[in-house]
């Protein structure tokens, strides 16, 4: 019988498509089989993030745990990954002896010869180093999970914001170059992948090798995939203010299979809190940003990051931030109260806001910020959309789910065949976290014999 496999993933995007790779490597090397119960797996692996607080703590929670389980079953192989692993390194095994493999982001790929090793010598195994694009090479094929899939494109940041860990938990910036990336994207299209989202952490930095002695930018990287046969739809994430460069923008014109939505972070609307952040970017410079894209595409959906209480902010930082917000009018935010990550310049600064401020600017924040999604959602009740069907809904076996091009849930009646086609969608109400609508009767007959079954 095949020994199983369970991942645990916190975080973000990027970890996400790291732990489907993983499971894809030890498919292949192991015959390992992808289980969602943790209790009957044969090896478990947390893939973790740093960027959040309490990091440390989940993860050595969910160690606690598992420990019990190994107690009973010695064979059972521990594993952490990822970011939380790559920050801490030894000091895992030190707190956490029962652990047998630790690895950091570029060196999953590495996973297969680690496991190996840990049962052959019954010793742990530990390699948080950074060689750089040597991952993509090494990972097998990537494999289908429906009709959209992530693509990571680039690793690392080179912009050292003070607040954050990823340079030094991922590393410096670096590019795949753009044959293997179309490479990747035509493999996910000929298994019926209809949409990609490329990854990065800071992904319109991307500057892939080219034939030669080229280079590729973003804009013509994502101008190359949309020549891929069955590639209708492509999303990036998460930008950098600095990089959104002009082609980037001319992008949104030009290229219809470019979705209608960005996410663009700001993290603050007050200048003395962008340079306290080491940004490099002026509220002014972001806002030009953002005219111009929506220049290039009128009516696109605006996301954004926001950081409440860093070091220093006053109550006028935070209503220049307010005031950014009703005036640019985002449509989504992933907004969070500020605390210390361990290494980074922030750390050294005065964490002097207090917690209960920091509550109530976040949930004031929160609160337009949701007033903003409403709006935009109440608009569009009326207006037909073209949505990637992608599964069964959660809320009923009845109705189906897919995606708008602005990045809209939608609920609606139709035919499982349906699943893994773009389909018209006349949206007829709005829900506070999706849309409801009726399919355009059309469609069914014009797509049923290109559906494709995912389940």
């Amino acid at each position: 019988m095949a020994q199983k496999l369970y991942i645990k993933t916190f975080g973000c995007q990027m970890n996400e498509y790291d732990s489907a790779r993983i499971a894809d490597a030890l498919a292949l090397s192991h015959d390992l089989e992808l289980t969602t119960q943790a209790e009957e797996a044969d090896v478990l692996l947390l893939n973790t993030c740093s960027v959040r607080e309490k990091a440390q703590e989940k993860v050595f929670s969910h160690l606690g745990r598992w420990r019990q389980w190994k107690s009973r079953r010695p064979d059972l192989v521990l594993g952490v990954g990822g970011c939380v692993a790559s920050q801490e390194g030894d000091a895992i095994r030190q707190r956490a002896p029962y652990v047998d493999i630790v690895f950091g982001p570029q060196t999953l790929h590495r996973l297969p010869g680690m496991l190996d090793e840990v049962r052959r010598k019954q010793l742990p195994v530990i390699d948080i180093s950074f060689p750089e694009i040597e991952k993509f090479d090494c990972l097998p094929e990537p494999r289908a999970q429906g009709p959209t899939a992530y693509v990571s494109v680039m690793e690392g940041c080179s912009k050292y914001c003070t607040f954050c860990v990823v340079p030094y938990t991922r590393g410096e910036e670096v590019s795949r170059p753009l044959d293997d990336v179309i490479s990747e994207v035509a493999s996910l299209a000929r298994q019926n992948v209809r949409e990609v989202t490329l990854l990065g952490q800071n992904v319109n930095a991307y500057c892939g090798r080219m034939g030669e002695d080229g280079e590729s930018d973003l804009a013509l990287l994502i101008e190359y995939l949309t020549a891929i046969d069955g590639i209708d739809r492509i999303r990036f994430t998460t930008s950098h203010p600095r990089e959104f460069g002009p082609s980037l923008i001319k992008a949104y014109k030009d290229i219809a299979a470019l979705a209608s939505h960005v996410h663009l972070p700001v993290q603050s609307g007050s200048d003395r809190i962008l340079t306290q952040m080491k940004r490099g970017h002026t509220v002014l410079e972001y806002k030009s940003t953002i005219r111009q894209i929506r220049v290039a595409r009128p009516g696109i959906s605006i996301s954004s990051d926001f950081i409440i209480g860093f070091p220093g902010e006053t109550d006028a930082d935070f209503l220049a931030t307010m005031s950014l917000i009703d005036e640019l009018e985002f449509d989504h935010s992933y907004s969070f109260i500020y605390s210390p990550r361990p290494g980074t310049p922030a750390a050294g600064m005065p964490d002097d806001v207090p917690h209960e401020v920091k509550q109530l600017r976040l949930k004031q924040l929160q609160t337009r910020i949701s007033e903003l999604a409403a709006a935009y959602s109440q608009a569009m009740v009326g207006s037909v959309q073209h949505v990637l069907v992608e599964g069964i809904s959660r809320k009923s076996e009845q109705q189906l789910t897919g995606r708008t091009s602005n990045n809209r849930s939608v609920n609606f009646t139709g035919p499982q065949d349906l699943i893994g086609n773009f389909v018209d969608i006349e949206i007829t109400e709005a829900l506070p976290n999706s849309l409801r609508g009726v399919m355009l009767q059309n469609h069914h007959n014009t797509l049923v014999n290109q559906s494709v079954n995912w389940s």
